[in-house]
């Protein structure tokens, strides 16, 4: 069995992870570890595990979490991260991290749209954990970059053309609507009942951290350059993103050639599903499916995307991640 331990477990990203692991077969939870004011019995933070896990959120210690466990999910915010990662790595644990800070592989981009980095050693050791995409990556690393869940959507919905080099590798815009679960358990005044429901609005125009994450898997993907605009907005719904780009052709193409080609890439991917129509958040919600429909309309090559942003954007992936680190079939506790 794999111990799991989980830090961050407070979080909502936390109990995914933890209901993930608890119909997985080869795997346990074994530790969980949050700020010492969060602490206490897992139920009474979370009422859905009363009388399935019987364990305890304590103050992170080292030591004894290197002796119960053999992998770390680490769900700490963007540069909180970071001050933790090398010490879980000095252990001899391996690491699923759920910030950015080993996501940008570009230092000074990181520090552009985040922060001084201060573990710059294990940026270029990190795998970008998108398996769709990276998966022989994946396999062996000591620590997986969990990318983000603006990111995935759109990813998974750009790579197939620009691997083929079907679109122009400018002038693309990736427009996504996310639930409120995006914005973490801390509550703020945007996300207050009363003005998010009935509601939905833009933000981060033209700044969204995620979007140079967005360039560097497009850019991996294609092996050239990408630039691309992401317009992030927020809905009046719980979990999901639908994700909506729009590029360029370099050639005439059809919509059936289009859909031809997203079939063929993605028919031996267990999470992508490829349909025939524009797809639907409800549908993949509680699940780390992907869906995505190709089409072509007014000269542009349009994709939609729809994963639900706790599972396949953030703890679903991360057990996807953990089963090929450990060589274990990848759908795993995920069907």
């Amino acid at each position: 069995m794999i111990r799991v331990a989980i830090i961050g477990a407070s979080g909502y990203t936390g109990v995914e992870s933890i209901e993930i692991i608890l119909r997985h077969p080869q795997a346990e939870v074994t530790y969980l570890t949050a700020l010492p004011e969060e602490c206490g019995h897992v139920a009474a933070t979370f009422g859905q595990l009363a009388g399935r896990l019987d364990m305890m959120i304590e103050p992170l210690d080292l030591d004894i979490l290197a002796s119960k466990a053999d992998v770390a999910l680490c769900c700490l915010p963007h540069k909180v991260s970071m001050g933790f990662v090398p010490k879980l790595l000095a252990t001899g644990v391996k690491v699923i991290d759920f910030s950015a800070d080993y996501r940008i592989k570009d230092v000074a981009v990181y520090e552009e749209y985040y922060q001084p980095h201060t573990d710059k050693d294990n940026i270029e050791k990190a795998a970008y954990g998108l398996p769709e995409l990276f998966r022989s990556e994946i396999k062996g690393k000591n620590l997986v970059a969990n990318p983000g869940c603006y990111p995935t959507g759109a990813s998974l919905a750009l790579a197939p053309l620009l691997k083929e080099g079907l679109i122009q590798t400018s002038g693309i815009v990736v427009s996504s609507v996310t639930g409120v679960s995006g914005g973490g358990k801390n509550p703020s005044l945007l996300f207050h009942f009363p003005y998010m429901n009935e509601n939905i609005y833009p933000y981060g125009v033209g700044v969204h951290r995620h979007m140079p994450e967005m360039e560097q898997v497009a850019s991996m993907v294609a092996g050239k350059p990408v630039k691309l605009l992401f317009q992030p907005h927020v809905g009046p719904f719980d979990r999901g993103i639908v994700s909506s780009t729009y590029s360029d052709p370099s050639n005439d193409i059809t919509p059936k050639q289009v859909m031809e080609l997203y079939q063929d890439f993605y028919k031996n991917e267990p999470f992508v599903q490829v349909l025939s129509k524009p797809p639907a958040v409800k549908n993949v919600a509680k699940s780390n499916y992907c869906h995505v429909f190709p089409t072509v309309a007014k000269g542009k090559v349009v994709v939609f995307s729809v994963i639900d942003n706790l599972i396949k954007g953030a703890s679903g992936q991360a057990i996807q991640n953990m089963n090929i680190q450990f060589d274990l079939p990848e759908t795993m506790g995920l069907e």
